[in-house]
């Protein structure tokens, strides 16, 4: 009997680790603390390159933390239990969580909780087999331009998201937010780069500027075998793919939310993911111009424990048929398939890399190639090079300053990178690139400093120098010279020169300043102070422009 009691402890912590199967938001900042505890060497292998993960996932973390807890500074202490109060919902009671609507015996109804450290929900519903949580979402934002001219917008919104597990294996979500714009309309897109591609935004056919988002999805779990993790999803949400500090050259996240349906596996050192997506082209006044792309991937790594990740990535864009069944198979190699379909689509390859042999200490690299395969890669200036590559180190703790991490990155995008020679394939969504935010032709190097003051405040400072090759026009608009700085204009045969070099055109530099403040006065209620410092100088025409602006954004989430 002795035995007994220790086993069921174990069936019952697996059975709890298989309850929330629904994704966390990638923007949530559960996702920093990992990683800091990953470069710490405190866990292992959280698959960053890949980065969204349920709940379960996210408290079987939680609990790898735990038990190493000695290893901790006072404000990662702090942080582990704040999300362990989250996390941990088979532990949520009155002196954690409250709720405002429905019955319910074990959590606080206290309306003064809502200016307390207590998790909050609108409305909860939990049983043996299905659960249900109701939480409501905000901002406030106020956005004043201060350079090159003086200007401000206000940002409000509001919505809710609805998420839970049924059955322990079928996560769901429902979020959506309405939102409007006073002030600029010009500038609210500095403030919320999100707006460009919101149709409701730019359509601007109401008496009120005003802007909508909304994400869904079912995701269903399983594991058929033990250590073995296999999940199919689908749906809609924020995702992003390929490591990157700063920006990722695969998906960055800085774009429109993808429609999905989505595999990944996980088992032993073997993780492999593959996604089948939809989007939208640039949008056209004459409706019937606008089209459907579709985007698609596979991806496997290979995970060495206090060694190295190594992966291998395949992407295509195609568009003007129906879904093609040749890229829905996730174990078929695109870029011949896309040969045999006669090469009329976009496709790429990318490598990366992440050390896990140095405690505090990561590296990354990523290589990124556009269509061309074999031929001439020792020949950087031919045009058909389409290459980018990306290195960075992310150092935790240095000079052993608790709570403090440091970011170093470069990035180089070669000229025609994301373009195509069918514009409709271009490697971007609703106008805006996939990759990485500077574009073809760009160079950038990116440093962050983010400190932990405590628990609930949170500080960072971002430098960014960024040269960029621009494509020359007229004044009429007219493209005179082509340096494959713009995705949407590919090489032109028998127009444009055989060999382009690196930063050839209008060249601009840009050093960019940027500094936010994230504080939690109560739980769930966020407020960022973002000041940002823009000096560009035109190296081509002697010509200097400088530019400032800050924010005050309150956001909730309960």
């Amino acid at each position: 009997m002795k035995y007994l009691y220790p086993i069921a402890l174990i069936i019952l912590s697996f059975n709890i680790l298989l309850a929330q199967q629904e994704n966390v938001p990638i923007d949530h900042n559960v996702y920093v603390f990992l990683k800091e505890m990953k470069v710490k060497k405190i866990i292992s292998f959280i698959h960053d390159d890949n980065p969204k993960m349920s709940r379960s996932e996210v408290r079987k973390y939680l609990e790898v933390i735990e038990s190493k807890k000695d290893l901790l500074s006072q404000t990662e202490k702090k942080l582990l239990k704040k999300f362990q109060d989250e996390f941990y919902d088979d532990k949520a009671d009155s002196t954690n969580t409250m709720q405002f609507l429905g019955k319910t015996e074990k959590f606080s109804k206290d309306i003064f909780d809502m200016f307390s450290q207590k998790i909050k929900y609108i409305y909860a519903y939990r049983e043996e087999k299905a659960n249900l949580y109701l939480e409501m979402i905000g901002r406030a934002m106020y956005g004043q331009n201060i350079k090159e001219e003086v200007n401000n917008s206000e940002l409000f919104d509001i919505g809710f998201r609805l998420r839970g597990t049924l059955f322990d294996r079928l996560g769901y979500n429902l979020t959506v937010q309405k939102g409007a714009v006073a002030g600029s309309t010009n500038y609210a897109t500095v403030f919320d780069p999100r707006l460009k591609y919101n149709f409701k935004f730019y359509e601007n056919i109401e008496n009120v500027s005003n802007y909508d988002f909304t994400e869904g999805y079912l995701r269903y779990y399983t594991q058929p075998v033990e250590n073995m993790d296999l999940s199919f999803q689908i749906g809609r949400e924020k995702i992003k793919l390929g490591y990157g500090y700063g920006s990722k050259l695969v998906l960055s996240g800085d774009h429109p939310y993808l429609d999905f349906i989505r595999m990944d596996f996980n088992y032993g050192i073997i993780s492999f993911s593959s996604l089948h997506a939809t989007t939208v082209g640039e949008f056209h006044e004459d409706r019937s111009l606008n089209y459907t792309k579709f985007y698609a991937y596979n991806k496997m790594k290979f995970m060495f424990k206090n060694l190295f990740e190594a992966g291998i990535g395949e992407a295509v864009i195609y568009t003007g048929r129906g879904i093609d069944l040749a890229y829905l198979n996730p174990f078929a190699f695109y870029k011949f398939e896309e040969m045999s379909l006669q090469d009329r689509d976009n496709g790429v390859l990318f490598l990366d890399f992440q050390s896990d042999f140095l405690k505090d200490i990561e590296f990354q690299a990523t290589f990124f190639l556009d269509e061309n395969i074999l031929s001439h890669l020792q020949d950087l200036e031919l045009f058909s090079n389409k290459t980018a590559y990306q290195i960075g180190a992310f150092w935790y703790s240095p000079l052993s300053i608790n709570d403090l991490s440091l970011i170093l990155e470069y990035t180089k995008i070669r000229p025609y990178v994301y373009s195509h020679t069918n514009l409709k394939n271009s490697y971007t969504a609703h106008g805006e690139l996939l990759g990485h935010r500077i574009g073809p032709n760009a160079d950038e190097i990116y440093l962050s400093l983010s400190y932990n003051l405590n628990e609930r405040l949170r500080t960072n400072f971002q430098y960014q120098h960024i040269r960029k090759g621009k494509n020359i026009y007229d004044a009429s608009g007219n493209l005179v010279f082509n340096a494959g700085g713009n995705p949407f204009e590919a090489y032109r045969y028998e127009i444009d020169p055989q060999y382009i070099k690196f930063l050839d055109g209008e060249r601009i530099n840009q050093d960019i300043f940027a500094i936010n403040i994230r504080y939690e006065p109560f739980r769930e209620v966020f407020f960022d102070l973002n000041y940002n410092y823009t000096i560009e100088k035109s190296i081509t025409k002697s010509k200097n422009r400088f530019s400032s602006y800050a924010y005050l954004k309150m956001s909730l989430e309960f």
